[in-house]
This record gives C-alpha cells, structure tokens and sequence, in this order.
C-alpha cells in the first residue's frame, strides 16, 4: 500500500489541489501517525499500521524550520499561495499548537505577507476554546464535516475517543462564518456496509447544516490517492457538480476537487 508520511515538520512546497502553491506544516512525529480521526480514506494510512516512535516537534523547531525555509524561498524569488498545517494526522492535538500559530502569523507577516495561513483540521477538537481561539486567527480555517450522521462518521471517519458530532456543529456555528467547510464524498463499501454519502438521505440534512454553520466556503472533493480500505471508489463528478450547485443555491461558495 502507498502511503504518505511526512518525514520533516517543514515539508514542500507542495501544489495542492484546493490551495495553490502550499508550504507544509507537520506537526506530528516524522515517522508515524497521531491522529483523533482513523479514516478509512486516510493517504497517510491506518493509526495502527503507523505507530511512531519519535516525539512531535517543538514549538522552537517549528519556527527555526519554518524561518530557514521561507528565507530559501525568498533568496528563490519562489513564494507560497499558503502556509498549511496538514502532515501525519489531526494538528490541533500539538500541545502548543495555539503558540505556533502565533509565531507562524508572525513569519508569514514578516517574510510572506500576501501568502495565507490554513489548516486542515478534522473539528475533533474545536470544543476546546484555545483551539477555538487559535483557529480564528487563521485565514482559512478548513474543518472536516464529511456527513452529520454520527453512524457514518463512526464507521467511515472512525473517531479516537470521545466524539459528539452535535457539540461539534455548535463550535463550528461559534465560528460566525470564519471557518471552511471540507467535505468528502465518496462510493464504495467498507466491512460489507455502503459508506455511499452521495444519496439524498445524507445530503439533504449536510446541506441543512451547512445553512446553519453559514461558512465562508465550502471544499466538496472525492478520494485522490491510493486509501487504506481498497472496496472504496471516487464520487463521480456529475454528483459532486450536483452537490455543489445546491451549495451555492445557499448563498454559499463551493469548489469542487475530482
């Protein structure tokens, strides 16, 4: 199985489908995988076939590493689009992820002001006000609702622990329109049960949600790359353009990644 494991807390720049031109940030331990999520979708492989046995980064290698590369890049005449917090699994669990946050703002200010910040976050940990907190200073703050049945979630996102989808909409509402919204859709079967999340009965109450979160965007994309679990298959993109077009009938923009 071909999987992707972050081997540095500084990694690209990368094009990305959704972003442009990304400078990556990875916040998990360079040889395995620490995530709040377990998706059977997940590029970077199942939790358990990826222990790691080396620790997170620090905060002071973080910066040392992200300072070192934006000047590289601008000796390059070679800028980012954006500075993305992605890697091997959830980066909100970093324990000081609130301050790196901070010292990243402060070095895209000083070197790349026109790039964007973002993270890609599954919205485990939202409820969590410094985290809350944090995110709002980002620009685009990209949070994970891949459906609002809490019976899916569990079979196709497979939460670490302690998961209230309900608690999780609310922080997502206390956003007040900063945040983004990133949705998978995808076909396919996994332990013999359909995880399809195109059908009306799953998009018919997402889209009620997404009225209620009023986010600032909405990503909608299928699967890219090679997934742990084999018996899934990508959304096609007549129902991804469906999905979309309703979206934007909420007054809400809408991309779309095949």
């Amino acid at each position: 199985m071909s999987t992707v494991i972050y081997n540095s807390p500084i990694f690209g720049p990368v094009h990305s489908r959704r972003l442009g031109i990304s400078l990556g940030i990875n916040l998990m331990p360079d040889d395995g995988k620490i995530c709040t999520f377990d998706c059977i979708y997940c590029e970077c492989g199942f939790n358990a076939d990826f222990p790691p046995r080396h620790h997170r980064p620090s905060r002071q290698d973080v910066c040392e590493g992200l300072e070192q590369q934006l000047r590289k890049m601008q000796q390059e005449g070679r800028m980012p689009d954006v500075i993305t917090f992605a890697g091997n699994g959830e980066p909100t669990v970093h324990p000081d992820f609130s301050g790196i946050i901070d010292d990243t703002i402060r070095l895209r200010d000083l070197y790349c002001p026109e790039a964007k910040v973002a993270v890609l976050s599954n919205a485990t940990r939202i409820t969590k006000p410094e985290v809350h907190a944090a995110l709002a200073k980002v620009d685009d703050n990209i949070q994970k609702l891949d459906t609002v049945s809490e019976g899916y979630i569990r079979l196709v996102d497979r939460p670490v622990g302690a998961y209230d989808l309900q608690k999780i909409i609310e922080a997502l509402c206390r956003f007040n329109g900063h945040v983004i919204i990133q949705t998978m859709f995808l076909t396919g079967t996994f332990d013999d049960r359909s995880v399809d999340n195109t059908s009306e009965d799953f998009v018919r109450p997402w889209l009620e949600t997404i009225e209620k979160i009023r986010p600032e965007k909405v990503m909608i994309y299928t699967i890219d790359r090679e997934t742990p679990a084999h018996t899934l298959s990508k959304a096609s993109p007549e129902k991804l353009d469906a999905i979309a077009e309703r979206v934007r009938a909420l007054g809400v923009e809408c991309s779309v990644a095949y």
